[in-house]
């Protein structure tokens, strides 16, 4: 799953929006007895690899986890109005063993933008394999 800013604008380039941001991708508020698997976030977009469980669909996680996130990066900035743009791409996993192949894709993401040298460099991102 993708989100983007809204207008792409880099607002996680800002450490404190970033920081805010990534600790909110873990609150159980936010995803219920769904988990998340795999995250990066990146300065203008996040990829999220969710399994979902039983409390709430795609659309509903998704939307705490925009909403939450976006609330605690603007409190530690001192900004107001939207940081996510409304759209969102999903895309469903159907095999089990493509799930690390596609975490190892998402956490190498800042790597490939040419942010670091190594994705260990990058702070903030996750995963529950590596």
């Amino acid at each position: 799953m993708t989100a983007t800013t809204l207008h792409r604008r880099p607002l996680f380039a800002d450490p404190r929006a970033a920081q805010a941001a990534c600790r909110s991708f873990i609150s159980r508020r936010c995803l219920g007895d769904a988990r998340l698997l795999a995250w990066v976030l990146m300065p203008d977009h996040a990829h999220w690899l969710l399994a979902l469980g039983q409390d709430k669909p795609l659309a509903k996680v998704v939307e705490w986890l925009k909403s939450f996130s976006a609330r605690e990066a603007n409190l530690a900035t001192g900004r107001t109005g939207p940081v996510w743009a409304r759209a969102y791409h999903d895309h469903a996993l159907r095999r089990a063993q493509d799930l690390q192949q596609i975490a190892r894709y998402i956490v190498a993401n800042p790597l490939r933008a040419g942010l670091v040298q190594r994705v260990g460099d990058y702070p903030y991102w996750n995963a529950v394999w590596l």
